[in-house]
């Protein structure tokens, strides 16, 4: 990483402003960040990690920043500043090295920050200007490529998160008014940003959209890059199997459903809860299980307790759903056999014809289809969950897409086993009703629907036939 000399001039604020000595380089990449102090970084992981993890997180997503954007400086004639909150210069120093360029935040919003760092390189003569933050694990060379290929003949390149932000924003000349009046720290950012550059008449590139890490269930993104979060996320176990139940108020089947799996060699299990208001974390504890809090949804949750895992096979289970006895043989040997993932034939605990027709159906979709549903149990390769950014957060129909993703990678296999699940649903909203409904939703996500649509629809659906 190139280090600059500097002599001491005047910022554009009147406060005195480090100007370097030397022929000053015509890209630059600025990095905003925060010193790593537990309780005070990465606040909203804490109640899953503790303070002292969620800081040593965020420790690791800066020296994997600082990795990123040091070997692109290192070959493309670029200089880097780290611009940081909290902490000093000798603390970044003795945590991430002493080739970089440290410089203390100025005062102000986030917005009023990153303004007056953008404004402090371009007073130095710099021609484009790149600043990311160190949230975003996926963020990689071929990103910041991207960004200076578009800042060649466009005026702003922006890099979108998934939670409404960005993770990069480019410029070759200063615009005050992509930092003015925005609603930082909400979803609302990105579109925010984009009015502003429409308000302002410039050209504007967009980067593929990355996610960065605020929540349990981010945290899958780390496990992409693995080899770098050792310190704070589990390495992966050979030979071990790693249940995760997503749960919410729960407290009536959690014990039932972990009776069965309790205490078995190298077997892990994982409740990923949703803040249940019962006892549901309390009973899972009791028997031996880790229980994960996180946001409520089921692929949120899914993914908070994948990326807590250790196994080397992930399987997902519903809370109000039993494992065979023989099931550690079955996962083993559905994978052994070539299968990407695999799943149980389903078994619904109540009697009546019209179940066992959909029993049927559901056997022969998942046999031919290969489109199992999270009630019959999926389970997969650590590493391809990983590969595939796991679940989407979506309310509803997240276990459809992500087999639809998996099957591509190679076939999911129907073991020869049944799990047994509860006829709550069925029984509660009638099983032809139920079914319709079932199957509404699948044509209608076909066609386009949004998921957050259908599960308005499915939940008013709900109400009504309840």
């Amino acid at each position: 990483m190139h280090v600059r000399n500097y002599n001491e001039g005047t910022a554009f604020d009147g406060k005195p402003n480090l100007i370097p000595a030397n022929c000053v380089r015509a890209d630059r990449i600025v990095v905003m960040t925060r010193f790593p102090e537990p309780g005070r970084t990465k606040t909203r992981l804490i109640p899953t990690l503790g303070s002292d993890r969620a800081a040593a997180l965020h420790r690791c997503l800066i020296r994997h920043a600082l990795s990123v954007v040091g070997h692109w400086a290192e070959t493309h004639d670029c200089d880097v500043d780290v611009r940081y909150a909290g902490g000093d210069e000798q603390q970044f120093r003795e945590q991430f090295g002493t080739e970089t360029i440290y410089l203390p935040q100025s005062e102000g919003s986030l917005g009023e920050r990153m303004n007056s760092a953008v404004a402090a390189a371009f007073s130095e003569g710099v021609k484009r200007v790149v600043v990311i933050g160190t949230d975003c694990p996926g963020l990689d060379a071929s990103h910041l490529r991207q960004a200076f290929e578009q800042l060649a003949h466009g005026d702003v390149v922006i890099g979108p998160a998934t939670d409404g932000g960005y993770y990069l924003l480019g410029m070759r000349r200063h615009l005050p008014t992509l930092f003015n009046d925005i609603a930082w720290g909400t979803e609302t950012v990105l579109r925010e940003t984009l009015d502003r550059t429409a308000e302002a008449g410039v050209m504007v590139g967009q980067l593929p959209i990355l996610s960065d890490v605020d929540y349990a269930e981010d945290l899958i993104q780390c496990r992409r890059v693995e080899n770098q979060f050792h310190d704070v996320l589990p390495r992966m176990v050979p030979g071990r199997i790693s249940i995760i139940i997503p749960t919410l108020n729960e407290a009536a089947s959690i014990t039932t459903t972990l009776a069965h799996i309790r205490n078995r060699p190298d077997v892990e299990v994982i409740v990923a809860d949703g803040d249940s208001n019962d006892r549901t974390a309390e009973l899972a504890r009791a028997t031996g299980a880790e229980v994960v809090y996180c946001n409520q949804g089921r692929g949120k949750q899914m993914n908070a307790g994948a990326a807590l895992a250790s196994g080397e096979v992930l399987l997902f289970l519903h809370a109000d759903t039993r494992l065979p006895e023989d099931f550690v043989d079955h996962v083993w040997q559905t994978l052994r056999e070539g299968n990407t993932g695999g799943a149980f034939r389903l078994h619904i605990e109540a009697d009546g014809w019209m179940l066992r027709l959909i029993e049927s159906g559901a056997n022969v979709r998942s046999r031919w289809l290969q489109l199992p549903y999270g009630d019959q149990a999926i389970f997969v390769n650590a590493p391809d969950f990983f590969r595939l950014n796991g679940f989407q957060h979506w309310p509803l129909m997240e276990d459809y897409d992500f087999c639809r993703r998996l099957r591509k990678t190679g076939r999911i296999a129907l073991a020869p086993a049944s799990v047994t699940t509860s006829a709550r649903r069925w029984q509660r909203l009638g099983v032809l009703r139920t079914t319709l409904t079932n199957l509404a939703c699948v044509v209608a996500f076909r066609l386009g629907v949004s998921p957050v649509t259908l599960a308005r629809w499915y939940r008013r659906s709900s109400v009504r036939m309840g």
